[in-house]
């Protein structure tokens, strides 16, 4: 019995030995986990800084508030560039739209040569008054004159009354 007992002893022991084995090895493993997390800590700490210096170079390169005035210069420019734009674009749209207000004027010159001529006018073909209305402005009065012959109007005053009204009709 004594020997089992000596045996028992050994048994006891060993055991023990194979927990305390197991808790140092959990405690190598944690103090290897919190090894790594300070060795991470410290990258990142490297990094960090790398960072900031970084950032305060490009920082000092940007110069913030020149950047910063460069900026609303910038956008005044282009505010500028908007409203070119628009007023060129506006002169063009204008420009375009002038050969419709000729065309209008002409149409209203018409009448009112119509109005003024009275009867004679209105008794000239369609044909002529279309030709008249296409006619620019300068051959208006060669066409008038043409139109007085063609009626047999010889007086030069009624000539002259005719191209005086013309004149008013115009201004």
């Amino acid at each position: 019995m004594g020997s089992a007992k000596t045996l028992a002893k050994e048994l006891v022991r060993s055991r023990k030995t194979v927990n305390r084995l197991h808790e140092n090895k959990a405690q190598l493993n944690s103090i290897s986990m919190h090894l790594g997390e300070s060795v991470a800590i410290a990258r990142t700490v490297g990094h960090l800084s790398k960072s900031a210096e970084v950032m305060k170079l490009v920082n000092d390169l940007m110069k913030a508030p020149q950047m910063a005035v460069t900026m609303q210069e910038f956008s005044k420019e282009m505010t500028k560039a908007g409203v070119i734009e628009e007023m060129v674009n506006d002169a063009v749209d204008s420009a375009l739209d002038s050969e419709d207000i000729e065309d209008e004027i002409e149409e209203e010159v018409d009448k009112v040569l119509t109005a003024i001529a009275g009867e004679t006018a209105a008794e000239l073909p369609e044909a002529v008054r279309k030709e008249k209305v296409r006619q620019p402005a300068q051959s208006v009065r060669a066409a008038e004159e043409e139109e007085a012959i063609a009626e047999g109007v010889d007086d030069e005053e009624e000539m002259e009354e005719i191209r005086a009204r013309l004149a008013k009709v115009r201004s």
